[in-house]
């Protein structure tokens, strides 16, 4: 085989072979043909390119004689087609809708749902793929501030009142983690510890929505212990324990 000499491309072609390479979006295939090229103007053998790209020789010689024939527009462009869905219209039509009627925030939830429903097996990378060409894309929910509910403070009083006009003479109310307790067995309370802030978390959403989340106020977390009473007579539970570190809250 005559070796191929070097110095043949242009300053031009130089320059765009470079710029191919360098590109960072480019696609993998074209940029080892270019660099291919490159190396081959700078004086390495086909020899040595192949050992450099874990190709063989004469894939170099063919992707040179290309060029020489028929320019790099010709070696740039990719023949690879990709192959048929596996799944049918109806199929990706039911899975938008199920993906826009929930928030999946992994490819889990979304191949276990494409493995029960339509018997199909997809890998994470797979999954991926699928979901960006039928225009999803992972990210967070944008956060909106929060504002009382007229209505439910409205339905809450009106709760209130009528349990308090109902309330047996033995019993009490005190207000604590969803319960309502006889004060005469109030001996022991669990505690809550309530984050303030809520945290957006990244999920799989359509492509030009924007999803939203109603978030709190920016603040750290609270130990509660304890509750109180709605009878001022009565003194409050507390619980003077210290966990986690914070200083309780004595209610």
């Amino acid at each position: 085989m005559p070796m191929i000499r070097a110095g043949f491309l242009s300053s031009a072609d130089r320059l765009e072979l470079e710029a191919c390479v360098r590109r960072q979006r480019e696609d993998h295939g074209i940029a080892r043909r270019a660099n291919a090229i490159l190396l081959l103007d700078d004086g390495k053998s086909c020899k040595e390119i192949s050992d450099f790209l874990y190709l063989d020789d004469d894939t170099i010689r063919g992707w040179h004689k290309t060029f020489l024939r028929d320019g790099w527009d010709a070696l740039a462009y990719d023949s690879w087609k990709g192959g048929q869905s596996r799944m049918t219209q109806a199929q990706e039509v039911a899975l938008c809708a199920w993906l826009e009627a929930r928030f999946c925030r992994s490819t889990v939830e979304i191949r276990a749902h494409l493995a029960a429903e339509c018997s199909l097996h997809y890998s994470h990378s797979g999954c991926i793929k699928l979901l960006a060409r039928l225009g999803f894309e992972y990210r967070k929910p944008k956060p909106l501030p929060r504002v009382a509910s007229a209505e439910k403070q409205t339905a809450f009083i009106a709760a209130y009142e009528r349990l308090m006009r109902e309330l047996p003479a033995d019993e009490a109310v005190y207000f604590a983690p969803s319960q309502r307790l006889q004060a005469i067995a109030c001996r022991a309370m669990d505690a809550v510890h309530p984050e303030y802030q809520t945290k957006p978390a990244f999920g799989w959403v359509k492509i030009g929505t924007n999803p939203a989340v109603l978030s709190t106020a920016g603040r750290g977390r609270v130990n509660i212990h304890g509750a109180v009473t709605s009878k001022p007579s009565m003194h409050p539970l507390s619980s003077p324990q210290l966990l986690m570190g914070s200083a309780p809250c004595n209610c």
